[in-house]
């Protein structure tokens, strides 16, 4: 008995530990970040007089301006991704892998992906420079490092080499990395953000389960990457925060730490009111309803669905009027889809949709609502739905606040606990349509700005670029200098 209390006791110091650094770290942040970006508007002006060292921009290169005409160097492109997507079952980073590298192949750049599969059969894309080399995964569901290094090295030494590398996170490990110069690898999450996810889960942890053990051994995961990222020669951080993690804890010199948001299909994810009514006639949504909240994305724990379940749950036994007057959309499935239909009528659980009918399902509400606990990458819902000009609800976690929602003109933020979670649905509710829509509006216009598959395949483009030929280009032709093309 005493040795199991000197182990919780243990364990609650180590956890309170972390907590201080984090919260340390997280204040350390945004006095560095209010700096940062006071200094990116400066940097605005200053690059409309005169070129700057790409590589050293400190913000996000979504907000530059790179030219829409085709380059006229094409670069053969390696990408290492460890599964690549199925269309309706795809996480964040195969989404992210395949918006861009199809964007990449339709601006006539050669792509070869060097991904895994159990099967022969893999879907077609209407470009002919887009290659794949498949290998079976190994027990554990990784790329076979030794095969894909052998099918890249084959490729390397057919035709002309690789002017880059891609690797999606540790899809090509540091052990092979290390020796290539011309690559960058981008981070869709890094153990140090998950602290702060390990953290709210224990907070929240009901008394009746066991304490975790994941901060302790999350600690450790934290310095074994600081010791290895250093491979990479190039780190693509997907939020402003993560890089900033990068540069501060990770200690990787800033030249070598680009941020470049995610982006998604402009073409697929917009504003249509019809579409929008079409998809509530399908599915019986009365025009009377005043509020109809979105959700999308797997149904599980740790992307924050016991919180919303909970919250609506209890919304919903205590005020009756916002019962009859709401409704919930759910595109997605998971353990927790079962559950939402148990909260009655007004709660419509919908299963996975393609982007297509995703594309209508934003349409349709009125504000998209994501109640995650993973502080990793940048999620692409809530990119999807600013693009189709709604208002978004969101966790307050700095990958988002730092790059997303940014103010209270396009959406609200929440701390995750049900009080908090409650008091932003209220309050959207109350603001009623029309503040939505003005908000909707707000986020369209910083989707337009930042997070458009355009605006993230030019600047990976851009970044490919400038690493294929480490600065040494002519004046004419040096990718890694930027200048503003605006007026």
């Amino acid at each position: 008995m005493a040795f199991n209390s000197i182990l919780s006791i243990r364990f609650l110091c180590n956890t309170i530990f972390i907590f201080c650094a984090f919260s340390f770290i997280s204040v350390f942040y945004w006095c560095h970040c209010s700096g940062q970006c006071y200094s990116h508007y400066q940097m605005r002006e200053q690059t409309q007089n005169q070129p700057i060292d790409i590589l050293r921009f400190p913000s996000a290169w979504n907000q530059l301006t790179f030219s829409s005409e085709p380059t006229p160097k094409l670069l053969k492109i390696a990408l290492f991704i460890k599964k690549w997507p199925d269309p309706s079952h795809a996480g964040g980073l195969e989404r992210h892998a395949l918006t861009l590298h199809l964007a990449l192949a339709k601006r006539g750049h050669e792509i070869h992906i060097f991904t895994s599969s159990s099967s022969n059969s893999f879907p077609r894309y209407p470009v002919s420079n887009l290659y794949f080399h498949l290998s079976k995964p190994t027990t554990a569901g990784y790329l076979d490092q030794a095969s894909v290094w052998k099918q890249f090295q084959t490729q390397n030494t057919t035709g002309r080499s690789f002017d880059v590398i891609h690797t999606e996170s540790v899809g090509l490990r540091h052990t092979r990395s290390r020796y290539l110069t011309k690559l960058a690898v981008t981070w869709h999450g890094i153990a140090y953000e998950t602290i702060h996810s390990d953290i709210i889960q224990e907070l929240s942890r009901p008394s009746e389960e066991l304490q975790a053990h994941a901060l302790t051994e999350r600690a450790m995961k934290v310095v074994e990457e600081v010791k290895f990222f250093t491979s990479y020669a190039h780190h693509v951080a997907t939020s402003d925060h993560a890089g900033d993690v990068l540069k501060r804890v990770y200690m990787i010199p800033e030249e070598r730490v680009h941020i470049i948001l995610n982006g998604v299909d402009e073409e697929i994810f917009k504003p249509d009111v019809a579409k929008g009514k079409e998809f509530k006639k399908k599915f019986g949504i009365p025009a009377l309803k005043l509020l109809v909240l979105g959700l999308a994305g797997r149904l599980v724990k740790d992307k924050g669905h016991p919180l919303m379940f909970e919250t609506l749950k209890e919304m919903f036994k205590e005020n009756v009027t916002f019962r009859e007057t709401s409704v919930v959309l759910i595109a997605g499935d998971g353990p927790w889809g079962v559950r939402y239909r148990d909260l009655g009528a007004n709660v419509l659980v919908l299963g996975p949709l393609d982007q297509a009918k995703l594309a209508k399902f934003y349409n349709a509400i009125d504000i998209f609502v994501n109640p995650t606990l993973r502080a990793q990458g940048l999620d692409h819902t809530l990119l999807e739905a600013m693009l189709s000009a709604k208002p978004v609800m969101a966790t307050r976690l700095a990958s988002i606040t730092g790059s997303v929602i940014v103010g209270t003109e396009m959406g609200y933020a929440f701390s995750p606990t049900r009080t908090s979670l409650k008091q932003a649905l209220y309050q959207a509710w109350l603001d009623g349509r029309g503040v939505l829509e003005k908000k909707g509006q707000a986020a369209l216009q910083r989707g337009l700005e930042f997070f458009t598959a355009t605006k993230m395949a030019a600047s990976y483009e851009r970044l490919f670029l400038c690493i294929s030929t480490d600065g040494n280009g002519k004046d004419s032709d040096n990718y890694c200098q930027y200048q503003s093309t605006s007026n």
